[in-house]
């Protein structure tokens, strides 16, 4: 893309386009998260918890969005610059005729139960069929993350079907429940242009 990534705002929150000044910031948050995100993300490898992995990974996020690929957002709460208190993606994105995107997320132990995420997402979503232009964005959860399907059933994402053993995470293969969410305002035409 060559227009620069937007800065998402909410009531309560900053989304930041990722960008590797924010490497110590998620390094901070990953330590503060590790036993929280363990049963829901892919184990890191050796690097993960180094300075170096999250500016290399926050450098790709950016090159993301430059060639079209993805958007990444870090979630700053008002009142605590430079803290990081959950990320959003859209990733995966394809244009053609299937224009879409799979979207991922996470949210601070500490910051759950207020409504956060919904907030966030709300934001994303709107970035994807708006600016994006997007017409289906796809999420996945495990059956047992009630919050995860709670947030997307608030949203208004469907149940398409459900996959066995669909990610491996937290060193065992993990069935997904699988969702979408439909851009109803999507016009067709534009893909022609």
């Amino acid at each position: 893309m060559t227009v620069p990534q937007p800065t998402l705002s909410t009531a309560r929150l900053l989304l930041i386009p990722a960008d590797p000044s924010w490497a110590l910031a998620l390094l901070d948050y990953q330590h503060r998260n590790r036993e929280h995100l363990a049963r829901w993300e892919p184990r890191g490898g050796d690097m993960f918890y180094s300075e170096l992995y999250w500016t290399m990974r926050l450098r790709q996020r950016c090159r993301d969005w430059q060639d079209g690929r993805g958007a990444a957002f870090l979630l700053v709460r008002e009142g605590t610059p430079g803290r990081v208190a959950g990320t959003v993606t859209l990733s995966n994105i394809v244009r053609g005729s299937f224009q879409a995107c799979h979207l991922g997320y996470n949210l601070d132990q500490a910051e759950q139960g207020r409504g956060l995420m919904h907030e966030a997402l709300r934001a994303v979503i709107a970035c994807a069929f708006e600016t994006l232009q997007l017409h289906r964005i796809q999420a996945n959860y495990q059956p047992e993350n009630v919050r995860s399907a709670a947030v997307l059933r608030r949203l208004g994402f469907v149940v398409e079907g459900h996959a066995k053993d669909y990610l491996f995470l937290d060193g065992a293969w993990r069935d997904h429940v699988l969702t979408a969410l439909t851009n109803p305002d999507f016009d067709p035409a534009r893909m022609l242009a």
